[in-house]
């Protein structure tokens, strides 16, 4: 019972990590096209995004104008993934 739990909370976390790599790619491909801040959407992607993002442009600033900050928090969330999917094996 204790072990059916546990991998339906694995499982939740994992789909709340790929439903927040979504929103960072929603985000990246919104900044390719400019669009309103005043928008509801872009509103919430930035709000939910920008604390995460933000870190991590402080380490890896713009290269040539190219912001890799959602590229590295995605492999960051792949990671992360990774290791619960390992840990959920082990037991």
């Amino acid at each position: 019972m204790l072990d059916a739990l546990f991998r339906a909370l694995l499982q939740v976390v994992d789909l709340l990590l790929t439903i927040y790599v979504w929103l960072i790619i929603a985000r990246a491909i919104l900044s390719w096209v400019n669009p309103s801040p005043y928008h509801p959407v872009v509103r919430f992607l930035y709000k939910a995004t920008e604390p995460v993002l933000r870190p991590i442009r402080r380490i890896l600033p713009p290269i040539y104008g190219l912001d890799l900050s959602p590229i590295l928090v995605i492999f960051l969330i792949y990671f992360i993934k990774e290791l619960i999917f390992r840990f959920t094996f082990r037991f």
